[in-house]
């Protein structure tokens, strides 16, 4: 078993750069949705906004990307989640590879440069793509040159659970109960662009567009890689090899927990989700996933020493 703080900092890397690549695509989003100035542009940002926590809705939309990508002062802004997956990485240079590490850093310099504000402001929408376009490739490299062992698994881990819990917050801000109801149909093409799901929703349901399908997709589709039933599923599976190397210690095993949150999602019932409201679904979501992360470092990271010395 690794280190603690070795797997502390695998679990956050994977959890900021997710972080990063979904605030860069809802800024990339929010900014061509405004393009026409009409109420779907509005819509659109307030989208946005809502799903990270925004409660001042008032700022414009380029104002409010520019504030998402590049404050400093803003710990979840990509600039500040790049800053602290690089230094995570580096905490742990030995356990990832050449290529991985001067991905991510060729990223976080490109954030903060001193030029970075005017190349956003240049072309901001270009600015976003590139950051996508290089967590793709980190990601990638990450896949493919490194042994997909624990520490592999462990930056797996806090990826696939940031994504459940960005994907839970954007489809709350559109169906949650006391959400204001989308149905426009661009705001709704926007909606599935935030989550990267545009084209592979259109495979399945071709050009209908309805809120029903949208929350039915990206809830529940085993085979969309975005969608939280596919996050969870790859949660339950790399906690459950992780597990593997830990004795039981008698607390709330993160693999059972994820295992149950993948179980309700597999054999929810999507018809009931309909009548009763998708809000109970996306809490409990929600609140699960923070469960499973306690549970995470219970087991990995904030153990009581004398569980991992021998008898």
């Amino acid at each position: 078993m690794m280190l603690a703080r070795v797997a502390d900092s695998l679990y956050w890397l994977g959890r900021y750069i997710e972080r990063a690549e979904h605030l860069s695509r809802l800024s990339t989003v929010m900014l061509n949705a405004t393009l026409d100035q009409t109420d779907t542009g509005a819509e659109a940002v307030r989208i946005a906004l809502s799903a990270v926590g925004e409660t001042d809705l008032t700022a414009g939309a380029f104002e409010a990307a520019k504030g998402l990508v590049l404050d400093r002062t803003d710990p979840n802004s990509v600039v500040s989640s790049l800053s602290r997956a690089r230094e995570n990485a580096r905490q742990v240079r030995d356990q990832i590879t050449t290529e991985t590490w001067e991905r991510l850093n060729l990223l976080y310099l490109k954030v903060i440069d001193r030029n970075a504000g005017r190349e956003f402001a240049d072309n901001s929408v270009t600015f976003l793509h590139d950051i996508i376009a290089d967590v793709h490739l980190f990601k990638g490299a990450a896949d493919t040159t490194m042994s997909h062992g624990e520490s592999w698994r462990f930056m797996m881990v806090g990826m696939y659970l940031e994504r459940a819990q960005l994907i839970a917050g954007l489809l709350e801000a559109c169906f949650a109960e006391d959400s204001p109801k989308v149905n426009d149909h661009l705001a709704l093409v926007s909606l599935l662009r935030m989550g990267c799901a545009l084209e592979p929703y259109l495979r399945v349901y071709t050009a209908e567009i309805e809120p029903r399908h949208i929350l039915e997709f990206m809830v529940f589709d085993e085979d969309f890689p975005r969608s939280i039933r596919f996050a969870t599923s790859q949660i339950e599976k790399h906690l459950s090899e992780l597990a593997r190397h830990v004795e039981a210690t008698g607390r709330a095993a993160p693999e059972r927990l994820a295992g149950r949150l993948k179980a309700r999602l597999e054999f929810a019932d999507v018809g009931e989700l309909e009548t009763q409201g998708a809000g109970e679904l996306l809490t409990t979501v929600a609140n699960e996933c923070a469960r499973i992360h306690q549970a995470i470092y219970e087991t990995f990271v904030a153990y009581p020493l004398e569980m991992r010395l021998p008898a």
